[in-house]
């Protein structure tokens, strides 16, 4: 009977200790229960606070959501040469020694400028060699006492205020490439894509590549095209115009969700959105983010990871 009594004292004592801390646990101020501390972290899981300095400094960089154009388009690999009908190759009259050397690769010339003189093997008098037009010298045959002769050009100026950039298209593509077509050319140079035009499409291919020339006249005012250099260009075969879109690197998938980031003043928000059509570049938002809103467009990974990480920005 003692025993008994004994037993249920114990028990008692421990289920009223059980009841006390578990309330305790539930008191403002106190240790919260792993449960409640779930359901807070979710609760705030789906926006993250990043200051305009931290922003900048991780590289993030912010596009505003706009209707666009969605492109088909094929990748071309091509080569820059100067423009030949804007290029002249500049020969002596007549054979003789060079006596003074004027101007060199790289020296931007005027029509009429003095490149060497010559002394005449004929007559011993010198002579001068002039350019014929304005641009830059691009190849020069001939050093200071040098025989020279009609036979080889002494110097080649070339105006490269316009290029040529030639593509080469594989015979599979060839149906698809058509004179006036729009073509986006890569310079590499960090810059934006420069627009050109199909002005050309060889009649005949290369038995060597199996491809034909397609080529392109475009402006380089900024010099931002060298002759020689390799390129990459995007021809456009068809174009459809779209309400809404974004850059293809702004997509993130956060548990088996896409979502968008989207910056609303300090704080990214977190927008799943439903896709349409896109291309290498862009892809069309039909639901989730509207016309004007600034978005998180590259390195927007950083911004998953501070999610993720789930600590205000201290910056």
């Amino acid at each position: 009977m003692i025993r008994g009594l004994i037993r249920f004292l114990v028990f008692a004592l421990v289920a009223a200790a059980l009841v006390v801390g578990g309330y305790r646990m539930l008191t403002p101020g106190t240790t919260k229960t792993p449960a409640t501390e779930k359901a807070e972290k979710e609760e705030h899981s789906d926006s993250v606070v990043l200051s305009d300095a931290k922003v900048a400094s991780a590289g993030i960089e912010l596009a505003k959501a706009s209707p666009g154009v969605l492109r088909d388009s094929l990748l071309l690999n091509g080569m820059v040469q100067p423009n030949q009908e804007s290029l002249v190759q500049v020969t002596p009259r007549f054979p003789g020694i060079v006596r003074d050397v004027r101007k060199r690769i790289g020296d931007r010339v005027q029509k009429g400028d003095v490149l060497a003189i010559v002394e005449s093997n004929q007559s011993l008098t010198p002579y001068e060699l002039k350019a014929a037009l304005a641009g830059t010298v691009i190849d020069r045959q001939t050093t200071l006492g040098e025989y020279v002769s009609e036979q080889k050009p002494a110097f080649v100026i070339a105006d490269l205020s316009t290029v040529w950039v030639d593509f080469s298209v594989y015979r599979r593509d060839l149906t698809r490439v058509n004179i006036g077509d729009q073509v986006f050319i890569d310079p590499a140079d960090g810059g934006p894509a420069i627009e050109a035009k199909v002005s050309y499409l060889s009649p005949v291919g290369s038995s060597d590549t199996q491809s034909a020339l397609a080529r392109a006249i475009v402006p380089n005012p900024g010099q931002r095209l060298r002759p020689g250099l390799f390129i990459t260009g995007r021809l456009t075969l068809s174009a459809k115009q779209v309400g809404v879109a974004v850059k293809s690197s702004a997509l993130q998938t956060i548990e088996n969700r896409t979502v968008v980031f989207v910056r609303n003043g300090e704080k990214f928000e977190v927008r799943e959105v439903e896709l349409g059509e896109r291309d290498p570049e862009f892809v069309e938002i039909t639901f989730g983010v509207l016309e004007g809103d600034v978005y998180a467009a590259r390195n927007s990974f950083i911004v998953k990871a501070e999610l993720a990480k789930g600590a205000p920005d201290n910056d």
